[in-house]
Formats: C-alpha cells, sequence, structure tokens
C-alpha cells in the first residue's frame, strides 16, 4: 500500500470510527439483545437437548443470528455516503474501492469483535466449554470477514435505508436458521438439511461447534469455506462500488 492509499484509508476509518462514536444506539443494540436472547431461550434449548449442548445451541444461536443483523452497521455505511450526497466527493478524492471497503469495514469490525467477545463471555459463565480457544478465535475471524463483506455487499446495492433494511432482516433471519443456528440441523426435515451448506451459518455454526469441541480438521475446513465467503462477497460490493463511480448518487 502506497502513502496516499494509506493515508486515505486511515482518514477513512478515523472519519467512520468517529461516526460510530456518535451514534452508539445500533451498537448497543446488537451487544445486548443477543445476551437477552440467550438467557431468555437457554431454558427452551436446555430442556431439549440438556444443560452442556442447550447452553452451547443457545450461545451459538444468539452468536450467529445477531451478528448476522449486524451487517446493517456496515451496509448503512456505505448507503449513508449516497443518501448524504457525498458519493462523489469521495470519488473526487481518488478513493479507490478497496480502501473504501477498509475505512467503513474496520471500525464495524471492533464493533463485531466487542458483540461476539460480550456473548461468548456470557456463554461461559453459563457453562460453555472451550476445548480449542485458538481455533474458536481463527472462526470467529473468519466468520466476522464474511459478516462485513455481505454487509457491503449490502449497502452498495441498496438505494434506501428500507431496501437495506429489508435485505439484513430476511437475509439475516434466513442465513442463520439456514445454518442451524436457531433449530439443529439434525432437527430439520430433510430437504433443508441438504441445501444448509449454502448458507455461510452454516459453516459458522459448524466451524464454532468444532473449535468448542477441539475438533481442528473441521474448524479449519469450517474457516476456509468462510473466508472464500468473504472474499466473494467483498469481490461483489468492490465490484458494485467501482461501476458506481461515474454515475448518479444512486448506484
Amino acid at each position: 500500500m502506497t502513502a496516499d492509499r494509506l493515508r486515505r484509508t486511515t482518514a477513512l476509518i478515523r472519519h467512520n470510527t468517529l461516526l460510530l462514536r456518535r451514534e452508539p444506539g445500533p451498537l448497543l443494540s446488537r451487544t445486548v439483545l443477543p445476551v437477552a436472547f440467550l438467557i431468555t431461550l437457554r431454558p427452551l434449548y436446555t430442556g431439549a437437548q440438556g444443560i452442556t449442548a442447550g447452553t452451547t445451541q443457545a450461545m451459538l444461536g444468539a452468536l450467529v443470528t445477531f451478528s448476522l443483523l449486524a451487517m446493517s452497521i456496515v451496509g448503512a455505511s456505505l448507503l449513508n455516503e449516497r443518501v448524504w450526497r457525498t458519493w462523489h466527493r469521495l470519488r473526487a478524492t481518488a478513493v479507490r474501492p478497496a480502501e473504501l471497503l477498509a475505512g467503513k469495514g474496520l471500525p464495524v469490525l471492533g464493533v463485531l469483535v466487542t458483540q461476539q467477545a460480550v456473548v461468548l463471555a456470557a456463554g461461559l459463565v453459563l457453562g460453555v466449554r472451550v476445548a480449542h480457544p485458538a481455533l474458536l478465535v481463527l472462526t470467529l475471524l473468519a466468520w466476522t470477514l464474511v459478516l462485513l463483506g455481505l454487509g457491503a455487499t449490502l449497502g452498495a446495492f441498496a438505494n434506501s435505508h428500507s431496501a437495506l433494511s429489508a435485505g439484513y432482516d430476511i437475509g439475516g433471519l434466513v442465513l442463520s436458521a439456514l445454518g442451524g443456528a436457531l433449530v439443529p440441523i439434525a432437527a430439520m426435515p430433510g430437504w433443508l438439511a441438504a441445501v444448509a451448506p449454502v448458507s455461510p451459518g452454516y459453516w459458522a455454526v459448524s466451524g464454532l461447534h468444532a473449535a468448542l469441541d477441539g475438533n481442528v480438521s473441521r474448524a479449519l475446513a469450517a474457516a476456509a469455506v468462510l473466508v472464500a465467503f468473504a472474499v466473494a462477497a467483498g469481490l461483489v460490493a468492490a465490484w458494485r462500488i467501482r461501476r458506481g463511480w461515474g454515475r448518479s448518487t444512486k448506484l
């Protein structure tokens, strides 16, 4: 990265971090709600699966489901540049799509890491066991990259906040449910379980389960698939942004 690119990216990171600090509502809700979900629904899961398995399922369900909803933060950050009529101003500064995605995504990375740490801490207090902490961190990092890529793609394609909201609400719940975050894959109808691997949520849940159990090969395989999802989503978002540079404020 050249000095100019580094300077532009750093300026974007500082600016977007400041915007997140000034509007803490979404950050707080995405952190408090999964803990409330975990505590409230844990008795339901433990009653069906037992204390250990049920608590783990409740924690993973809260973590994956609400981290998917956090896609809205990075998506809204991109969309706001068009809503606020600052899109062409960014283009005039010679910012490249990769720099814009980094400037928007890295501050949200901190939000997602904080959210996941809080949910994991609540799970540990409730009795969740972690057999391989390093694998858990690796899987969560890969999952976070997927969230940033998907959120950026939604923000690059959406032309209004209502469209963005529909995208992350519907998409987030579908991907988490299909991935086995809310209901174990084994309890799903056969046809639904067969298509579950198309969801990145499936690989997140699978990888996290493997990390908690200490299954190295399965966790690494899941992390690799998640990174592939993240790269694909990032490339689509970058293509959409590059395509929109020469157009009006609406992509």
